[in-house]
């Protein structure tokens, strides 16, 4: 059995996406059992029969086709669709790229990396996100470079 820390709303969601494609190269692999345990997920994963083959699995992204995946309502995303958009605020200055998420119970936490590796923590809420513009590549923000 493998650990794994997933994405989805419910933990244990994961286990209803199959196959899985694994790392950078997008490696299928079939789920065989999997269950919740603690505060995370265990997964029986075919080929991987000792703790030296699951270690090799450390730090592995999780992918699962898009078009498995539930239809969204306007104006929801995945996560997925939106990393990599530049993200401006109203003036128009590049604060960087949607790098990743945080959740944190009360809302969404938006990361934005610069050029120069910066971070800024930018909550998903009406009140900061103005608008995603996924046609032009952006998100739109209230929210300043020095914050």
């Amino acid at each position: 059995m493998v650990k794994v820390f997933s994405y989805t709303e419910n933990r244990d969601g994961i286990l209803d996406y199959a196959p899985w494609y694994l790392g950078a190269e997008h490696r299928p692999v079939a789920v065989l059992d999997g269950r919740l345990q603690g505060a995370g997920v265990v997964a029986l994963l075919e080929g991987v029969r000792d703790r030296e083959q699951a270690r090799l699995l450390i730090g592995q992204e999780i992918a699962v086709p898009a078009q498995a995946l539930p239809a969204l309502e306007e104006g929801e995303y995945y996560w997925s669709q939106l990393l990599g958009l530049a993200v401006e605020n109203r003036e128009g200055q590049r604060l960087g790229e949607a790098a990743g998420f945080l959740e944190t119970g009360a809302n969404d936490v938006l990361l934005v990396r610069d050029a120069a590796g910066r971070e800024h923590l930018i909550p998903w809420s009406d009140g900061a996100i103005l608008a995603v513009e996924r046609a032009q590549g952006r998100i739109l923000v209230d929210w300043q470079a020095d914050w």
